[in-house]
């Protein structure tokens, strides 16, 4: 059974541990205090487009809380409060996983048309303004931005953000870290399908395994605590690995997420590879039949969590095809090309990037997101419409 202490990298192919050492508690960081996210104007108007189409930005009813109102542009007519925004910084990757990208790689946007960092840090101190209070950096690999610790020095700075993510791949995680956590990174996601080397390099079609290994084990001597580990189970790929994965929860706080393998273009995604959180949770039931359910800490959690009695981690279940979360959803998404998607899977988008270089006011930009969460559906199409659905690669999207 396969251990953070027992793995080995060496070029026989064995499996390889850089993880080693004590590991230490991460302090918080001293909280921000925020200020209270303003009160909107009553008096809502129609707002002329570049298109001259007047979209009439509808009152939405407040989500009903004893909490401090939130703003109604970012509330859907569903009363989800959409309070997690992911803002991608890159189409680029330094990898080609085979549930991401295709094998020839895509199209992508001329750099001029992507969003440049300060386009980035004015939406994103206009969303903390209106309730927002975390974000996540994806990609692309995010950590390929040449000024990515610059871009989240300038987010730690705006009041009210409590909580600073990165969503990445690990191959630059080990070099950069002590600077992404002095600049104000407060979690990490990192991406790691198998713990075989051999196996790592016909998944992701390149070499750098113990890099990946290396940046976990850095993220835990730094204290972060708990590190999460993204994991997308593919039959016939890796969920042989599924008991190797959740020992690693043994002797270090780690978070494993087994995530449902989901269709997008490119992808060639196919029902017959896609192993449901149930059958995964059978197989790790028959190794750890007293396996725990946790209760959830947030409402809006993707995860399922579970837990080993004794074991200093946890693991959680990604669900997304077999029992989706749309009901809870409290996330947004901008691209890297400045495009709102309130729907991982929808293909509807609005330019923010475009009104930004027209010169939008906030208010316009404000009404322009409204409309767009306002016409936000109550749940995804499901996992074999999605299928035959036209949207972006997973690569072009940010996760």
């Amino acid at each position: 059974m396969a251990s953070l202490s027992a793995l080995r990298v060496s070029q026989s192919g064995r499996r390889g541990l850089l993880l080693r050492g004590a590991f230490r508690v991460h302090p918080n960081r001293t909280c921000r205090s925020g200020t209270p996210v303003r009160q909107q104007k009553q008096q809502q108007h129609a707002l002329e487009l570049p298109s001259e189409q007047a979209i009439a930005v509808p009152r939405r009813t407040r989500f009903l809380s004893d909490a401090v109102p939130f703003s109604d542009f970012l509330t859907d007519s569903f009363g989800r409060q959409h309070n997690y925004l992911r803002i991608s910084l890159t189409e680029k990757c330094n990898l080609r996983c085979q549930y991401c990208m295709p094998e020839e790689g895509v199209q992508l946007t001329p750099k001029s048309e992507l969003l440049s960092t300060q386009e980035i840090i004015t939406l994103a101190r206009l969303f903390v303004k209106e309730g927002v209070d975390k974000i996540r950096l994806t990609g692309g690999e995010p950590l390929i931005r040449p000024d990515v610790v610059d871009i989240i020095a300038q987010l730690h700075k705006l009041e009210g953000l409590k909580t600073i993510s990165v969503t990445t791949n690990g191959i630059n995680l080990a070099r950069l870290l002590p600077r992404l956590k002095e600049a104000g990174l407060d979690a990490i996601n990192i991406s790691l399908d198998t713990l075989i080397p051999a196996k790592f390099e016909f998944i992701v079609r390149r070499k750098g395994f113990h890099k990946v290994m290396e940046g976990i084990h850095k993220a835990l001597d730094l204290g972060y605590n708990p590190v999460k580990v993204n994991c997308v189970i593919m039959r016939g790929l890796n969920e042989d690995e599924l008991l190797d994965f959740v020992s690693l929860t043994e002797k270090h706080p780690l978070d494993v997420r087994f995530i449902e393998y989901m269709p997008f273009d490119g992808n060639k995604w196919n029902f017959k590879k896609m192993v449901s959180y149930k059958e995964m949770l059978d197989i790790i039931k028959q190794k750890w039949p007293d396996l725990k359910k946790l209760p959830c800490e947030e409402a809006s959690s993707t995860a399922k969590a579970y837990k080993v009695p004794d074991f200093q981690g946890q693991v959680g279940f990604i669900t997304s095809m077999s029992e989706h979360f749309c009901g809870s959803c409290n996330r947004l998404r901008i691209t890297a090309d400045g495009n709102l998607k309130v729907c991982l899977f929808g293909n509807s988008e609005v330019s923010l990037r475009d009104h930004l270089r027209c010169n939008a006011s906030e208010e316009e930009l404000i009404q322009i997101i409204g409309t767009a969460v306002g016409r936000k559906k109550k749940q995804h199409a499901g996992m074999f419409n999605i299928s035959q659905m036209k949207n972006r690669p997973m690569i072009l999207i940010g996760g």
